[in-house]
């Protein structure tokens, strides 16, 4: 098959459309972020309510503070990333004395919702914008994003052992 100018030309127009709208949507961070919402959620429901404050070792946190950090992340790249303020402040949720799986659901449900409005409401043009994360990491917002979600998706990871600990399956994995 030869390959015609008009053709090549047309290629390459198709992929810098793809990429360009690539670049000013962030449909594709907002589904992940929600994929990740329903997985932990998944865990947050799999695990008994008795086995919430189950810890594998005395240093170890609980599941529901594994669960409550989670959440300080997702408060605090949300905010950092992007540039909103954080209705919670950094360590917060993990801190609080009413650690039921009720409101350790309630707790991780708003944050994760915290983080997908803050997501939806932002520009995707200014995605490539370099932020310093807390403090200390120069980087885009994209890329600080990226690094909350990892850092979920961390922790998430570890209370698989938790749950195993309790008698539970986990959840399928979710990875689409």
């Amino acid at each position: 098959m030869r390959i015609t100018p008009t053709f090549s030309t047309l290629f390459a127009l198709m992929i810098t459309a793809n990429f360009a709208l690539a670049q000013t949507d962030n449909s594709t961070l907002i589904v992940d972020w929600e994929r990740a919402k329903a997985y932990t959620l998944e865990y947050m429901e799999a695990m008994p309510e008795e086995s919430y404050s189950l810890q594998p070792t005395p240093e170890m946190r609980s599941f529901a503070q594994q669960m409550l950090h989670l959440t300080d992340g997702n408060y605090g790249f949300a905010a950092n990333a992007l540039g909103v303020e954080s209705p919670s402040g950094f360590g917060d949720n993990e801190k609080v004395e009413d650690q039921s799986k009720a409101n350790v659901i309630k707790l991780v449900t708003d944050g994760y919702d915290f983080i997908i409005n803050a997501i939806k409401d932002s520009d995707p043009a200014k995605m490539g914008e370099k932020v310093t994360l807390f403090g200390r990491f120069e980087m885009s917002r994209k890329m600080a994003l990226a690094k909350g979600f990892e850092h979920q998706t961390h922790h998430r990871g570890q209370t698989t052992v938790y749950l195993r600990l309790a008698g539970v399956t986990p959840p399928q994995e979710k990875l689409f």
